[in-house]
């Protein structure tokens, strides 16, 4: 059995201190094969957030891979954001869209933010044909059962309040099914969800994580613990204890 623990928009800058000991705690005690964080690890991608999720990143007792969420791109330095827009992820590069092998399953980054878009509201999700050319690539050279993609906006909506709205996203998880994805991992909506679409006869999981911030929408800050056998998954959605 393969454990997965999968966060999401810790926001630091934002981010609940309880609810971040809280993950360590429970990573150091069920010891999970991988840690997913699928992006939004800084609130207005300043150096000093950064430095700060770099370092709860290091206690973590695990192999940890991380997406890119909009709140990673410069917000108020417009140069930064379209010429040098991952310059200060410094030392957290080689967790960046860092694909893990495990046993039984694969798991393969897809970047779904964008310096800029045909539309007003910039922090939605998009998924453009060379981004999604290099996930199925590396999902085609993978041979394990389980094959999850990691991005961060959900590539469909989950059923939240909050939305992704994320342009491509459909056709992209056409794409993906076809290619031998089974399930999706995503955050950017701050509440958790766990749904199945069929494609083409074809079942893929798509799964959402809540926060581990102050942003809470309409559920306390939790995480997802993912359970993998040879053939099947299971997902518990644990939510910090409230004193």
């Amino acid at each position: 059995m393969t454990l997965l623990f999968h966060a999401s928009d810790l926001h630091f800058g934002r981010e609940d201190r309880d609810a971040l000991d809280w993950f360590v705690a429970e990573a150091t005690d069920a010891k999970p094969d991988a840690i997913v964080i699928t992006g939004d690890l800084t609130m207005r991608a300043r150096s000093a957030e950064f430095a700060a999720a770099h370092r709860w990143l290091e206690a973590l007792p695990a192999p940890v891979s991380v997406e890119v969420g909009n709140h990673d791109l410069p917000y108020f330095d417009v140069f930064a954001r379209f010429f040098r827009p991952y310059r200060r992820y410094d030392a957290l590069e080689r967790l960046i869209e860092r694909p893990l092998a495990l046993p039984h399953v694969t798991i393969v980054p897809l970047r779904t933010t964008a310096r800029a878009q045909w539309r007003f509201n910039w922090s939605k999700g998009i998924v453009t044909g060379d981004r999604l050319d290099d996930t199925l690539e590396l999902l085609g050279e993978a041979d394990t059962h389980h094959r999850l993609i990691a991005c961060h906006h959900p590539l469909i909506e989950g059923g939240t309040s909050g939305t992704a709205s994320t342009r491509g996203g459909r056709a992209a998880l056409r794409a993906l099914s076809a290619q031998g994805a089974t399930a999706v991992l995503s955050g950017h909506v701050h509440d958790p969800f766990d749904r199945t679409e069929q494609i083409d006869g074809q079942s893929i999981r798509l799964i959402g994580a809540g926060t581990l911030s102050e942003r809470l929408r309409d559920t306390r800050p939790s995480y997802n613990a993912i359970h993998i056998s040879p053939t099947d998954h299971s997902m518990d959605v644990r939510h910090v204890h409230m004193a």
